[in-house]
């Protein structure tokens, strides 16, 4: 199996040639190869591929992990129930 053919992102099927060819565009935050690609974007929200696209990151551009910000992570929200709302406008 070619190494570049490697699944990075299970959930949006992106392989490492493609995070490759980004980074060597100069894409190098995975916040950015994650709106190109939509790698982190699916059911899991990047829980294995965030940490896989910054260790290729950092081995391409040479800068340790430290240096390698990390992409943004929204929690999840939930709903506001009406009684809530209306407790705060009384």
């Amino acid at each position: 199996m070619c190494e570049e053919n490697i699944i990075i992102c299970r959930c949006e099927d992106i392989t490492l040639k493609e995070i490759r060819e980004l980074i060597n565009k100069g894409y190098t935050t995975v916040e950015e190869i994650k709106r190109i690609t939509r790698a982190g974007m699916g059911p899991c929200q990047g829980k294995t591929c965030g940490l896989l696209i910054a260790k290729e990151i950092s081995k391409m551009t040479n800068k340790p992990m430290e240096e390698i910000d990390l992409q943004n992570i929204r929690p999840p929200y939930g709903g506001v129930k009406f009684e809530e709302i209306l407790t705060d406008r009384l």
